[in-house]
């Protein structure tokens, strides 16, 4: 049994419901699901999640919430600190032997979740697994492609040898979660999913997992690191903002990431709860289709008509989209203030972020012009498909773009479903128009170059996220030559020209970059990460 209280479906509703009528009651149910969830000397701890994960397996899908929920179970070699600087885990050390060659030393005394030793193989047969992943949406083998073979040096020590100089080994290997060789040749994703494969090293075992629902973990007591504070954790996935911040309120949970935006002050104000908050690294923008071989599915003439080819390809069509749409107006009056627009991946100050490019300017009526220009005085229709539960706001940010391009004469629909759903419209290339967001989790925008806006080539790793079929060979080259680049300064300066191409190509939308907020019971202390992961371990007693 969960020591935290349980309302029924009709009491939570009326608490979304009442509003002020109810708040005083709020706060009692809250201090009371406070206290009960310090039962038992504070190990559980009940926390509830915006965004739900596609998969426990944690090569399936490059999603935050997936590496969220398995960094709990799952380690790579590399951590990664809140604010993104690669430090030891699996490994304890790493060099470059020569331009091709890397050695990365492993941790003695690690076990796996049955008992097991934790070596080399399990490192060998992770990297041979991670490209073979069966209807993978986006895969990790962006990550590991640019090694051509692994060598077991002994039990504890790898090389890994690259088809080409890969400065950035330390960082791919901070995204590929290690999973035990005995499981044998391909891994079902479903076995993963239903618990018989979650075997990891990390501070929690995974008791249970129900898709859409929640997971459940409890305390690895054999864990060689620093073991959490909290014996059992219920990991929740509440995509409803509303019902989130309820479940807070009323004692539910402890703990919620994704706090709307348009309840943060009011929950600041709120007695007995905290407030934990920082820039994060992920940007959100929209992106069009550049299919070449026919019309695109949902973009029409003016009055509905087919047309015969897509007019998405028209540099002139883009650039109306984009500068059609006010981003100040959405930082301040959809995301509450908890926005910076932008004109790239990366945030100010991060590595990669280029200072000459700012956010596209508003300017409706050039984009009128521009429309006319390409043959569409009288407009378009579109379709633009959103997610529902994924991104902050991101149907309602979905539908202000939506509206601002009907002002220019785009008529423009607006299609939001679960994201479940939008990642395999996108993954068929379903789509003339989508929101989507990436996260930078390795501390540079090598991963958002190659998988989104990479010339698609899933033989190497690029593309693997780029349904949209982007292409420039200038682009390209510039990300080749940074990926072999050793010298961190050289390397930037690459980034930041590769993202200057695209950016004049307006090979994507780029919007804002999210602020993280998340909020808690004042009980309890967080270190807030920038690469947005909610995770247990980041959580103990205030």
């Amino acid at each position: 049994m969960f020591p935290t209280p349980r309302r029924d479906a009709a009491r939570l509703l009326l608490t979304m419901l009442a509003g002020g009528a109810l708040l005083p009651v709020r706060r009692a149910l809250a201090q009371t699901g406070g206290q009960a969830g310090r039962q038992g000397g504070g190990t559980m701890l009940d926390m509830a999640v915006s965004a739900p994960p596609t998969s426990v397996d944690p090569h399936y899908h490059t999603l935050t919430p997936n590496f969220a929920l398995g960094s709990h179970i799952f380690e790579q070699l590399v951590d990664r600190t809140p604010e993104g600087k690669p430090v030891p885990a699996l490994a304890e050390s790493w060099k470059a032997i020569d331009d091709k060659t890397w050695e990365f030393r492993l941790r003695r005394g690690v076990k796996w979740h049955n008992g097991q030793d934790f070596t080399a193989e399990d490192v060998a047969y992770t990297i041979e697994r991670v490209p073979n992943v069966v209807n993978s949406p986006g895969s990790y083998a962006i990550y590991t492609k640019p090694i051509a073979r692994v060598e077991i040096v002994d039990p504890h020590t790898v090389r890994f040898h690259t088809h080409a100089v890969n400065p950035l080994m330390v960082t791919d290997m901070s995204q590929v979660a290690i999973i035990w060789n005995g499981l044998g040749p391909n891994p079902s994703t479903g076995d993963f999913n239903n618990g018989r494969n979650a075997i990891g090293t990390g501070p929690f075992r995974l008791e249970s997992y129900q898709s859409g629902n929640r997971a459940v973990f409890v305390r690895n007591e054999d864990y060689w690191g620093r073991k959490p504070h909290w014996a059992k954790v219920n990991y929740r996935f509440i995509p409803n903002d509303g019902a989130r911040v309820a479940a807070l309120q009323a004692g539910d949970v402890q703990f919620i990431d994704a706090v709307p935006t348009s309840d943060i002050t009011r929950v600041r104000k709120e007695p007995h709860i905290a407030i934990s908050e920082t820039t994060s690294l992920r940007s959100i923008y929209l992106r069009t289709d550049f299919r070449t071989d026919g019309p695109s599915p949902y973009v029409t003439g003016p009055n509905g008509e087919k047309l015969d080819k897509n007019p998405l390809l028209d540099h002139r069509v883009r650039e109306a989209l984009s500068i059609a749409i006010n981003r100040q107006g959405i930082a301040e009056r959809i995301m509450s203030g908890a926005a910076l627009p932008t004109g790239q991946f990366m945030p100010p100050g991060a590595y990669g972020y280029a200072q000459d490019i700012k956010a596209p300017p508003y300017d409706p009526a050039r984009a009128k012009a521009l429309l006319a220009e390409a043959g569409f005085p009288n407009g378009l229709g579109i379709t633009l498909n959103s997610s529902n539960d994924r991104y902050v706001n991101d149907a309602q940010i979905a539908q202000t773009v939506g509206q601002m391009w009907s002002r220019i004469g785009v008529k423009t629909q607006v299609d939001t479903v679960p994201f479940a759903v939008n990642a395999q419209r996108s993954a068929r290339r379903d789509f003339s128009v989508t929101l989507g967001g990436w996260s930078n989790s390795t501390g540079e925008p090598s991963a958002g170059m190659r998988g989104l806006l990479g010339t698609r080539d899933l033989s190497r790793g690029w593309g693997t996220v780029n349904q949209a079929l982007y292409s420039n060979p200038q682009f390209d080259g510039l990300v080749e030559q940074a990926l072999v680049t050793v010298d961190d300064e050289k390397r930037e300066s690459l980034w930041q020209e590769a993202t200057r191409v695209a950016a004049k190509d307006i090979a994507w939308i780029p919007l804002h970059t999210q602020v993280n907020v998340w909020a808690m019971r004042d009980t309890l202390k967080h270190t807030p990460r920038a690469d947005e992961m909610t995770r247990a371990m980041d959580i103990s007693p205030r």
